[in-house]
């Protein structure tokens, strides 16, 4: 906020009498004091209010040094302005603290005696809310304008017109080996030195590095554009404000989007799991199109199935955590594919279930093991399930006798899925109504209606351990 919009104030009557007018001061907060060296307790930017109660009587030399020492300290400490009130302790400003303003450059206020300091203190935070709402306002706009442009035809020129409209001045694509593959704005004083600032914050390789410096008139940034592209983002605007920042962070994010995207293409990433896809449609084998998503035909997958413990979380910053771009939204459930070498680490605010390692052919087994590892997970309230691998008494029985066994003791509930996973799922939890109701999201009293049916259409006692352990192994072959 500037003294020149607390000055223009009519109900504060505030005057400026000493001091520069040019540049506008920015006045951050209002702080009444009566030190005689208020210098420690400044943190900068402070209007310094006063009624010159520790002003000592004393003859005008005297009294011409010790306001040249009072306003030296205030310099120093940072104040941009101090604001003299008038009444009740002097009935005019001091003529050799108005010499000691002009001759330090510090802004000088006459405060009038029906102006409380408490109202000046006010005003100044008003005016400050005021200035952060619109710069909210402002950095929202830009945002929603920058989104739209990164959706046209040609998103990254649109991208560099709006941010260079949005700040006022110039912004700049690099490239790798840093020649200026786009730019929009007006030009500016300092081309040379804002291609050095970018050539940088790319040797940087960050993700998120940027660099600024100031060239007289201007101030010049620059943001990498991804982890290692090589790309970056240059900006020079006349002024820096934290509102030209943010913008300009969300500016270099959607270009990393773009220029990951574009550099994708031209790599062949994007077309080989394209190519993928119509290849599993036309009725390809599995193993055979396993290779296009960067693995050998023998490459074991892992398959993670998350679910976020709040709506709207973006899968995409899910997919980048794990290190995979291939994913599938299925409702509330997100399903990633990644090779089995990537260990999956629980990711706050999302549950996941995961997989045992499995060949391109048993994918569908991989997707229905980490939906059942989800499911545990949930009822469990773990962050992270990984379905067990290890080898189980079922395995000594001949798989073809063991689905034979399993498809006839299930005949009675097998024609309704929603019998059989809640079945399966409330003896996963040791019959626990509650924990299955949670893990199938329905009512405790619906399972409890399920699980008496089960029993009745089986013909059995599920309270007894032994047919339990019958059932599990069954539906374990289902």
């Amino acid at each position: 906020m500037g003294l020149s919009a607390l000055l223009a104030r009519d109900d504060l009557a505030l005057r400026q009498i000493a001091g520069p007018t040019a540049p506008d001061p920015a006045i951050h907060w209002a702080h009444a004091s009566e030190m005689a060296d208020p210098y420690p307790y400044l943190l900068g930017g402070e209007l310094l209010l006063t009624a010159g109660m520790h002003i000592p009587e004393a003859a005008d030399p005297a009294a011409t040094a010790y306001f040249e020492g009072y306003v030296g300290r205030i310099v120093a400490g940072g104040g941009a302005a101090l604001g003299f009130g008038v009444a009740p302790v002097h009935d005019t400003v001091p003529r050799a603290l108005v010499a000691a303003c002009d001759a330090y450059g510090l802004p000088l206020v006459e405060v009038p005696p029906r102006t409380t300091f408490s109202g000046v203190a006010r005003a100044v935070w008003q005016l400050m809310a005021e200035v952060r709402l619109a710069e909210l306002r402002r950095v929202t706009e830009a945002q929603q304008s920058l989104a739209a442009a990164a959706s046209r035809p040609d998103p990254v020129p649109s991208v560099l017109r709006r941010l260079a409209q949005r700040v006022g001045g110039r912004a700049v694509l690099y490239g790798p080996d840093g020649t200026e593959m786009a730019a929009a704005g007006r030009e500016t004083g300092a081309p040379e030195a804002l291609a050095a600032l970018a050539a940088v914050v790319r040797a940087d390789h960050g993700p998120s590095s940027a660099s600024d410096t100031t060239t007289p008139g201007t101030h010049l940034t620059a943001y990498a554009l991804g982890t290692g592209s090589g790309f970056a983002l240059g900006v020079a605007t006349p002024e820096r404000t934290s509102g030209d920042h943010t913008i300009a962070s969300v500016a270099a994010v959607l270009l990393t989007l773009l220029t990951h995207l574009s550099g994708e293409h031209r790599s062949g990433s994007g077309a080989a799991r394209s190519s993928a896809l119509v290849r599993l449609l036309l009725g390809a084998a599995p193993e055979t199109v396993a290779p296009l998503l960067g693995g050998a035909p023998d490459h074991r997958w892992t398959v993670v199935h998350a679910r976020p413990e709040a709506p709207g979380a973006p899968a995409s910053a899910l997919a980048t955590a794990f290190g995979s771009p291939l994913v599938d939204i299925d409702g509330d459930v997100v399903r990633i594919l990644l090779p089995a070498d990537r260990e999956p680490a629980p990711q706050p605010g999302w549950t996941c279930g995961v997989s045992a390692p499995a060949g391109p052919r048993e994918w569908p087994d991989a997707d229905v093991q980490a939906a059942r590892a989800l499911a545990r997970a949930r009822a469990t309230r773990s962050p992270l399930v990984r379905h067990g691998e290890r080898a189980a008494l079922s395995d000594l029985v001949p798989e073809a006798d063991a689905a034979a066994h399993a498809r006839t003791l299930l005949a009675p509930v097998a024609a309704t899925p929603a019998l059989v996973e809640t079945l399966r799922t409330w003896l996963s939890l040791h019959g626990s109504w509650d924990r299955t109701a949670v893990a199938l999201a329905v009512h405790r009293n619906t399972v409890r209606q399920r699980i008496a049916r089960c029993a009745a259409l089986l013909d059995t006692d599920l309270d007894d351990p032994d047919v339990r352990m019958e059932l599990w192994f069954a539906l374990k072959r289902h």
